[in-house]
């Protein structure tokens, strides 16, 4: 098949998204598909729309690639494409919407609160904050990944200084209380059948599993399973695959979860479109569950492809 691998783009993720596609269009290419791969510019509507593409692998991370903007450009182009539609995109990548969502489904969620900061931060904001939330909480942009922007503050004087980190990347900052316990992350596919893989533990060697941690080789250990007792697995796994259909996501997604001493697990965000590094976490939770990566990059353009062939959509003019 001719395959176009949509990497790069305009997010403060884009280093790791040429990564990602990078290591997708080598294991496509080793599949003998022809290969070509696309970054997001002013002239990529062209691109796919002239290029003959059977297929194409999204591998943007962040705005503009996970948010909603891109699968709304592909439906517009007809093409296939991999990963989870317009709404679960944009839903997904919206972490204040996305929780209350999963919150209405019964779903464990840390308390939070979204401000929208248009101007500095003042100490009475701070001192709300920590009386409502306590220390250490979690401070980060609503619609940024990879913890870019992340802060968790241990004082006051942090609080102010994650809020206008954080502001930096969104002008929404959502702040969390923060939930003490062990960090795994959980991916799901679909394509289309559902399945739920391996619980993965994540050690960092930095005091946060922070953009650092997860892309420099060395600095983060993944465990899989992960050390908790099994039934904070068992939980685990469904809440991440009851997250995951609420959200009406496709295809991939990796949930993120913090499981505490009492064995719940508290979610923390779903990503589309997870990354597809050397060093990232669903390739390796995949791998655990007897799939190589090349065979995962051809599920999700095989699961593409029949979705768009079933695809109901208004008759021609």
């Amino acid at each position: 098949m001719r395959i176009a691998v949509l990497r790069g783009g305009r997010s403060a993720e884009r280093e790791v998204s040429l990564r990602s596609g990078a290591q997708v269009e080598k294991a496509l290419r080793g599949r003998d598909h022809d290969l070509t791969g696309v970054d997001l510019d002013l002239d990529t509507w062209d691109v796919l729309r002239d290029g003959g593409f059977d297929c194409v692998f999204n591998a943007l991370h962040g705005r503009m690639g996970e948010d909603g903007t891109v699968q709304g450009m592909l439906e517009l182009l007809a093409l296939p494409y991999t990963g989870s539609g317009v709404l679960a995109s944009a839903l997904c990548m919206d972490k204040s919407r996305a929780n209350a969502v999963m919150a209405g489904a019964g779903l464990p969620i840390p308390e939070h609160d979204e401000l929208e900061l248009k101007t500095g931060v003042s100490a009475d904001i701070v001192e709300r904050l920590v009386a409502r939330f306590g220390l250490p909480l979690v401070v980060k942009p609503v619609r940024e990944g990879s913890t870019i922007g992340l802060t968790i503050a241990r004082d006051a004087d942090q609080v102010a200084g994650g809020l206008v980190l954080a502001a930096r990347y969104d002008r929404r900052v959502l702040v969390q209380r923060f939930a003490a316990g062990t960090e795994i992350t959980v991916g799901v596919l679909a394509t289309p059948d559902l399945q739920v893989l391996p619980t993965l533990e994540i050690v960092s060697d930095n005091p946060v599993y922070d953009y650092d941690a997860k892309y420099t080789a060395g600095k983060s250990h993944h465990i899989i399973p992960a050390r908790i007792p099994e039934a904070a697995r068992e939980a685990a796994s469904d809440a991440a695959g009851r997250a995951f259909i609420t959200l009406g996501c496709s295809g991939m997604g990796r949930v993120d979860i913090i499981v505490d001493a009492a064995g719940t697990p508290w979610l923390l965000e779903v990503n589309t479109v997870p990354g597809l590094t050397e060093l990232s976490l669903l390739p390796d939770a995949a791998r655990a569950a007897g799939i190589k990566f090349d065979e995962l990059c051809q599920r999700l353009v095989d699961h593409a492809i029949r979705r768009h062939e079933h695809h109901v959509g208004p008759p021609d003019p």
